[in-house]
């Protein structure tokens, strides 16, 4: 018996309209293009996942740069640190491009042409960082650097697609598959990593040299490049070009749009708030994702296959957490959702000042595993649900600049404490003030008001 599309009955939300065109073919529950889409979430996961958050970070501070640092000034500023700036700098590129980038894919209705130059463009300058060995810091700078940039930059047009391929009231349950099936492909990649890493003669791989780390590089490299390829053949591109103003140029056609979106925010209050919000918690979100296999090393003394095999927990729970988030936001109301993450966040980095022993890594690792895709699946959900379908792109390149934006301050403002106390402990801590700021600021956000912008403005 075959299981055509899911029935997708008019929302009782007031101001709420069906407004999915459906697919043909079908895979499981949902269209061949929903599981398109969120393929690329399988593929991009191995990225953060395996190379930005548990192997690259650590053969970074602990290989390329060493225990001794890099010189400046008339000191030293230890590898986590210099991570951390890095991170921050890869987000103000992206921070500051990204929603002009947005607007003129909006305009040139070329959506899916940006996400697949990208996301191939990223690739390749992943797989560069093999070359990376000890002492080869700037190279490892500069192609982390543009492989990161390359990510985040396809993420704002893959992220714009969902206002497209479900409906309003299904987004939640949508979006937080694709974070599930990202976790899934994490994971996966992370198996074969720590496969690689404790059994390279497997594979054929000398053991000198620092090559299995260096080869996990290429792995995640491939697994990207590889599973995004149902992204292209299944995800629909449905926005026209639109006319091309005389005597200009796409520069200066994305920065008047981006202006003019900063001004169309006033017809979007609560929108503003909940970016506003946003900017604020994830930082919060994304500094931990990306320094905490740096604690466990530099504080916990953990050897690098117990970090991936702790990651490879922490996401298999993310995947149930995302699943499970994403239904109650549907069930009860997305921001709820979005508060009960929050409250788990705080109290597992407020945990990180009296941790002293592995094992409550490990129980931490569990934690965060409950709300890491929940919290980004269902604010991706709530800004789709305050977004008006046409300026989708245009929008999502927004969300995309405050994300990364927020990116630029947690990872220097760990950077910046843990070289001046010398401890990554309390980098880490510092990350608190995130969390709470944000989560006073999304308490102003009406979700029923900010829907009900988004309908009037489409009507």
């Amino acid at each position: 018996m075959k299981c055509g599309p899911p029935r997708h009955p008019e929302s009782k939300r007031p101001g709420i309209k069906n407004t999915h065109t459906q697919t043909e073919s079908t895979i499981g529950p949902y269209t061949r293009e929903i599981w398109g889409w969120a393929f690329y979430d399988f593929a991009n996961s191995a990225f953060p996942t395996a190379l930005a958050g548990v192997i690259f970070s650590v053969y970074f501070v602990q290989v390329v740069v060493g225990q001794e640092g890099i010189p400046f000034g008339d000191g030293r500023i230890p590898g986590s640190s210099v991570w951390g700036y890095l991170v921050s700098v890869s987000m103000l590129l992206v921070a500051v491009s990204a929603p002009v980038l947005g607007a003129i894919a909006d305009l040139r209705g070329s959506r899916k042409r940006f996400l697949f130059l990208f996301c191939y463009a990223g690739v390749v300058a992943t797989g560069f960082l093999f070359l990376a060995g000890p002492g080869d810091i700037w190279l490892a700078i500069v192609f982390y650097l543009l492989s990161s940039a390359c990510l985040e930059w396809s993420l704002a047009f893959y992220n714009s697609f969902l206002t497209e391929i479900t409906t309003r009231e299904q987004m939640g349950r949508v979006s937080g598959f694709g974070w599930a099936l990202g976790y899934v492909g994490g994971v996966l990649c992370l198996v074969f990593a720590m496969a690689m890493i404790r059994w390279p003669d497997w594979f054929g791989i000398p053991d000198s040299d620092y090559l299995p780390v260096r080869a996990t590089v290429l792995l995640v490299a491939l697994w990207w490049g590889l599973f995004s390829i149902p992204t292209f053949l299944w995800l629909r591109e449905r926005s026209a070009a639109q006319e091309f103003p005389p005597g200009t140029n796409y520069l200066r056609v994305g920065l008047k749009r981006l202006f003019h979106t900063f001004r169309k925010l006033n017809q979007f209050q609560e929108l503003g708030k909940f970016l506003i919000a946003f900017l604020i918690y994830n930082d919060g979100v994304q500094t931990v994702i990306v320094m905490a296999a740096i604690f466990g090393a530099e504080v916990l003394g953990m050897p690098q296959d117990e970090l991936i095999v702790c990651f490879i927990l922490t996401h298999l729970v993310a995947i149930v957490g995302s699943l499970a988030l994403g239904h109650l936001g549907d069930r009860m109301a997305t921001k709820s959702a979005i508060n009960l993450t929050l409250l788990v966040w705080t109290a597992a980095v407020l945990y990180v000042l009296v941790i002293e022993e592995s094992w409550e890594f490990w129980v931490l690792a569990v934690v965060i595993g409950l709300v890491l895709g929940g919290v980004q699946a269902s604010s991706r959900a709530l800004l789709a649900q305050f977004t008006p379908r046409e300026n989708s792109a245009e929008f999502f390149g927004f969300f995309a600049t405050s994300g990364k934006f927020a990116a630029i301050f947690g990872p220097a403002l760990f950077a910046f404490i843990t070289d001046m106390t010398g401890s990554v402990r309390y980098g880490v801590a510092s990350i608190l003030v995130f969390f709470v700021v944000g989560w006073s600021i999304l308490h102003f956000v009406d979700e029923k008001k900010g829907i009900l912008e988004s309908q009037n403005a489409v009507e």
